[in-house]
């Protein structure tokens, strides 16, 4: 819809109907009494509206890691608490005999390498022995082979030294073997070692994890659990969420902004924010996040609403929005928590401020209307053509041709002057062409200024606002 439609809907314009004015008005001779404001040339800001909660800029979610029965609680929803104080803890013996378990594994494992090694030790001695052995037969050999071969013993004792031989051979390799065997031992003793090392190391963090503790300072803006609860731990399923810890020092307000409204907003723009449960303290703020993303209600119907997620960080006590640092907060920084005590969840309405023209006419929303200048031309021609004068050489299209406009008071008369509108704000809007600041606009009634003020009528400034009629 066009901003010229967007107009003519909200004052609800009708067919213009231009007569008997000046009898409800009090006669032609006196005019029609009407509200009179100043064009005036002055900065004006547009803004975008937008409804929204409150929440922390920084909130951390808080679950297990193990599952077990809650045996200490030490804080309550509202505490305010330091990084690395302990929360909570979860009954440890479960975990406890679980180490020792492990612990007893590591050890037991640890003495099969020892065995082991010392069967190494053992089979090198022997392997050693065998060595030798089989050095001292095979040199018996040799000399039986000599006196063999001189005809001085007899061939069953050169046998006799050949078989010693084989067997000091058989036992030297048989020692080796065993050295391979216990260094394959040593190995294996060693990988159940390391498992069962990292069983305990598990063990111990298991233990360990049944000790909660902060991980930020804050506050306790949320506690789900009780003294004596059975938890579940995010290890193995989705797990119980315990509490919440927020900054309250760091506070934004979160709004859906319309589709056509939040092409207007950008990063940085200031805003002004009215929290519900105080609304004699506005704060300032700027946006520091635009979603790139739709959030769409009613999908696929007629009813269906497309909003942009827009968050809004509040600035300090005695900041300005343009003061407020746009990255996110670190541990150890000042606080900067608006005045009033915020808590997440709070409604509250933000107006953004998107645009600012410096120098702008601008005149009071309800001074700008719209006319159909083509039903204005054809009302031309008919009193033209009832008073006999000549009509213009022209076809008047049908259809509406419909322009925004603004009466202007000249010398007791109404003056209808067209004019280009750019942005607006709560109560004005800018006037880009047509007036030049200096004139007196014509503000209502509402009735008169929708369908009967016509150019060139006359009129005068009520002495007292006129009521309008239902």
């Amino acid at each position: 819809m066009s901003p010229t439609k967007k107009i003519l809907n909200g004052l609800g314009v009708a067919d213009v109907a231009i007569g008997g004015a000046a009898v409800a008005f009090g006669g032609q001779e006196k005019g029609l009494e009407v509200e009179v404001a100043d064009a005036r040339v002055r900065a004006i800001t547009q803004t975008v509206s937008a409804s929204g909660t409150v929440a922390s800029e920084l909130e951390v979610p808080i679950s297990s890691d193990v599952s077990g029965e809650v045996v200490f609680l030490g804080v309550a929803e509202g505490d305010r608490v330091v990084q690395g104080q302990l929360l909570l803890r979860i009954r440890p013996d479960f975990y406890a005999s679980q180490r020792e378990q492990a612990q007893a594994s590591v050890a037991s494992a640890q003495t099969g390498v020892s065995q082991a090694a010392r069967d190494v030790q053992q089979a090198t001695v022997d392997a050693a022995q065998a060595t030798a052995d089989r050095e001292r037969a095979a040199r018996a050999l040799a000399r039986q082979q000599d006196l063999f071969n001189r005809d001085v013993i007899a061939a069953s004792e050169l046998e006799a030294a050949q078989g010693a031989v084989a067997v000091a051979q058989a036992a030297e390799q048989a020692a080796r073997a065993r050295i391979e065997t216990a260094r394959g031992r040593i190995a294996g003793a060693q990988a159940q070692v390391r498992g069962a090392e990292v069983g305990a190391r598990q063990a111990g963090q298991q233990l360990a994890q049944t000790a909660i503790y902060a991980p930020i300072t804050g506050t306790v803006s949320q506690l789900n659990i009780e003294l004596g609860q059975k938890i579940v731990g995010t290890a193995t399923m989705a797990g119980t969420e315990l509490m919440r810890i927020a900054r309250l020092d760091a506070m934004t307000v979160r709004i859906d902004v319309n589709e056509n409204d939040v092409v207007q907003v950008e990063l940085g723009d200031s805003a002004r924010v009215e929290v519900d449960a105080y609304p004699d303290d506005p704060l300032a703020g700027i946006v520091t996040e635009i979603a790139n993303s739709a959030r769409v209600q009613n999908q696929g119907t007629a009813q269906a609403v497309t909003n942009f997620p827009v968050e809004i960080r509040l600035a300090a006590v005695g900041q300005t929005a343009g003061e407020t640092a746009r990255a996110a907060p670190e541990e150890g920084t000042p606080p900067r928590a608006p005045g009033p005590v915020l808590r997440p969840g709070m409604s509250g309405t933000v107006d953004i401020f998107t645009r600012t023209v410096p120098e702008a006419v601008v005149v009071p929303i309800q001074a700008v209307t719209v006319r159909d200048f083509n039903a204005l031309r054809r009302e031309a021609r008919d009193e033209a053509e009832e008073d006999g004068e000549p009509l213009p050489d022209e076809d008047i299209p049908d259809e509406e041709d419909l322009r925004r406009v603004v009466f202007v008071m000249v010398d007791g008369k109404a003056e209808m002057r067209e004019v280009t509108t750019g942005i607006t704000d709560d109560t004005h809007i800018e006037i880009r062409s047509g007036l030049r600041g200096t004139e007196q606009v014509i503000t209502g009634p509402f009735r008169l200024l929708r369908t009967e003020i016509a150019d060139g009528d006359a009129v005068r400034e009520a002495d007292d606002p006129i009521e309008e009629e239902e």
